[in-house]
């Protein structure tokens, strides 16, 4: 089967930084592949991912370089649940996926024809979908992409005070409409600040390492985990080391535990 004889419409979507490039992709998908839906858009590796979580896309076509998150930083959060189309105008990195195994890359600007072969791998990934393990190859590329350190320090307010809260102390980050809520413990004890800064953009500066997302209102400090809960099939929570919260752990994420 090929794509244009699908006969479902499948859930795109495509983040690029720039405009006119990807418009031209979104032009020549829909062109070549009738079948694509494009759900969402995104100018940046941080909405690539929120918009991964809104809108569960079938298919990811990811500018390789974004700020924020670059496309393999969000194609390792992905971690395989979709098939990844690469979207570059640097060859080395989009040759060594290609080689490795990856679903596929597209050159800018987006050629027809390559476009159509790769539109094929994909196929063939949604009709048979056991994912490559590409976790090894996405953390060499991740590595040649240079980014900002961590931040050692959090600046958080407390009532009147801005508290400068370490990043070891930081148990969780949970966001409502208008803040994101900074859960701690130092050595007074437990401890809650708020910032501004949106879990989203947060993301794009922890340690990915140390800091899960588990929710798309909550990133955790693994460290601080103390077990994980299936209340029923679709349900888990998180309890935490000498806390009483418990936080929900979103379908898209409990893979994180497995167990043994």
């Amino acid at each position: 089967m090929t794509p244009n004889d699908s006969p479902d419409r499948v859930a795109v979507l495509v983040a690029d930084d720039e405009e006119a490039p990807r418009q031209q992709l979104i032009a020549a998908l829909r062109q070549a592949w009738p079948a694509a839906r494009i759900v969402a858009e995104a100018t940046n590796g941080v909405d690539a991912w929120d918009a991964f979580l809104e809108h569960e896309p079938q298919v990811c076509f990811l500018d390789i370089r974004m700020p924020g998150l670059s496309g393999i930083e969000v194609a390792q959060r992905i971690d395989g649940r979709v098939p990844v189309v690469f979207v570059t105008a640097f060859g080395d990195h989009a040759l060594a996926a290609f080689d490795a195994g990856a679903v596929d890359y597209v050159m800018k600007p987006v050629d027809a024809a390559r476009l159509g072969q790769a539109l094929q791998r994909v196929q063939t990934r949604l009709d048979r979908p056991a994912a490559p393990d590409l976790s090894a190859l996405l953390a060499q590329l991740s590595g040649q992409l240079r980014k900002p350190a961590p931040p050692a320090v959090i600046q958080a307010s407390v009532g009147k005070e801005v508290k400068l809260i370490r990043i070891e102390q930081i148990v969780y980050f949970e966001s409502d409409a208008r803040y994101t809520r900074v859960a701690y413990d130092d050595e007074a004890g437990p401890g809650e600040a708020l910032i501004r800064t949106p879990l989203k953009e947060l993301l794009a500066q922890l340690d990915a390492d140390q800091f899960w997302q588990v929710h798309r209102s909550v990133i955790v400090n693994h460290r601080h985990i103390a077990s994980a809960l299936r209340i029923d099939e679709g349900t888990m929570v998180l309890t935490l080391r000498g806390r009483s919260e418990r936080l929900p752990v979103s379908r898209h994420f409990q893979g994180l535990f497995k167990g043994q």
